[in-house]
């Protein structure tokens, strides 16, 4: 199992990666995530909201059925954050197989 912090990064870059693909709501980003990694929406919404503080994301707001729903969207500090771990990958991806042979 993944440390609490380590996760929580990831999980933040992968709510990135969602929004690079579209401005999305919170279930949506839910259900585009669950294709890789399993996340509630309980843990979503403060991830966006660090995010959000970070200025890594902006919120705007459009009516549905009557109502007001949140829509995310990245702003270029997230793109950059989202370049950054995908520059970085491959020292990450030699960490894991450092690891994993040691097993």
């Amino acid at each position: 199992m993944l440390d609490a912090q380590m996760r929580r990064g990831f999980l933040e870059i992968c709510v990135l990666a969602a929004l690079a693909r579209e401005d999305s709501y919170g279930y949506k980003i839910v259900k585009d995530m669950s294709a890789c990694v399993s996340v509630t929406e309980s843990t979503l919404y403060p991830i966006l909201r660090r995010l959000e503080s970070a200025g890594s994301l902006s919120v705007y707001s459009v009516e549905h059925n009557g109502r007001l729903r949140k829509i995310y969207h990245i702003t270029p500090k997230g793109r950059q954050q989202l370049r950054d771990f995908v520059a970085d990958w491959g020292e990450i991806a030699a960490m894991y197989e450092f690891i994993k042979g040691g097993t």
